[in-house]
């Protein structure tokens, strides 16, 4: 059986911007579409499918589909199914997020908890439609970018686009010394820039040798480099830590900044 892409629904304009962006993504990758709608009361569940789903036939008629209420809370309900996912589909803000917020608290606390991969569906609809034909992925120093990696490449070959592998980096300041840097971080200061991003790209390329890929250094911060890498991208690959000793992700200041900021679909793919 092959395992859904899951998207929330709430009945919100950005939900269903996110369910749009979902079923392309399903019919690209050949996998089902399973809607999924925590109900709280504020709109009749049954209704918020129905539209969901009209929806969803309507950009991609012959998309496989299901739809399921559950009576968790959103968050957990959707890191509940995200288990047993392809990867999770959200709109950027819900129903009950206050005006102003630029990201909502479901979305930013499942791309924290889940287990796979969390698109937040963000940007101007020529962004969300795909008509830039680049896929932006954010190449860390040290461990940690292999997985992102790998999906972005993914994304890239049956986007049949070019992928845009950024590595943004900083001469090391003396606020860190060596006994208090991670190993990680002095194993890549060992090396230069170029080679950090050469190492990452290696073994993923090796595996999808039909994308085209383009390495771009940027001496600058790694939220500007990659902002800027994303303002003409269809989506923008980030990846997170495990957090040791306890669940969830590290999501960091990075990509705090991205997925509040970014002009374009953000994806947060946990590091294995």
């Amino acid at each position: 059986m092959t395992i859904p892409l899951v998207t929330g629904v709430d009945g919100s304009e950005a939900s269903l911007e996110a369910v749009d962006w979902a079923a392309a993504e399903a019919l690209r990758h050949g996998v089902p579409l399973h809607l999924l709608h925590a109900a709280t009361g504020e709109r009749e569940p049954s209704q918020v499918l129905s539209d969901a789903s009209a929806r969803a036939r309507k950009g991609a008629p012959a998309i496989r589909l299901t739809s399921e209420v559950s009576h968790e809370d959103a968050a957990s309900a959707l890191v509940g199914k995200g288990r047993n996912a392809f990867a999770l589909v959200l709109g950027s803000r819900g129903l009950g997020d206050l005006a102003g917020m630029l990201l909502g608290s479901v979305s930013l606390a499942v791309a924290a908890r889940a287990d796979c991969p969390v698109v937040v569906v963000r940007g101007s609809p020529e962004h969300r439609a795909a008509r830039f034909g680049d896929v932006v992925v954010g190449v860390e120093d040290g461990e940690g970018s292999g997985t992102a990696v790998d999906f972005a490449l993914r994304e890239a070959k049956v986007r049949r686009c070019r992928l845009v592998a950024v590595h943004a980096w900083s001469a090391p300041s003396g606020a860190c010394t060596t006994a208090q840097a991670p190993s990680w971080f002095l194993e890549a200061h060992r090396r230069p820039p170029a080679q950090v991003l050469d190492d990452a790209l290696r073994h993923p390329a090796e595996r999808h040798r039909d994308v085209e890929v383009s390495r771009m250094l940027a001496e600058k911060p790694a939220r500007t480099a990659l902002l800027e890498a994303a303002s003409t991208a269809d989506l923008l690959v980030v990846g997170a830590r495990r957090r040791l000793g306890h669940p969830g992700l590290q999501l960091g200041l990075v990509n705090h900044a991205l997925l509040h900021h970014a002009p374009c679909p953000v994806a947060v793919v946990p590091q294995m």
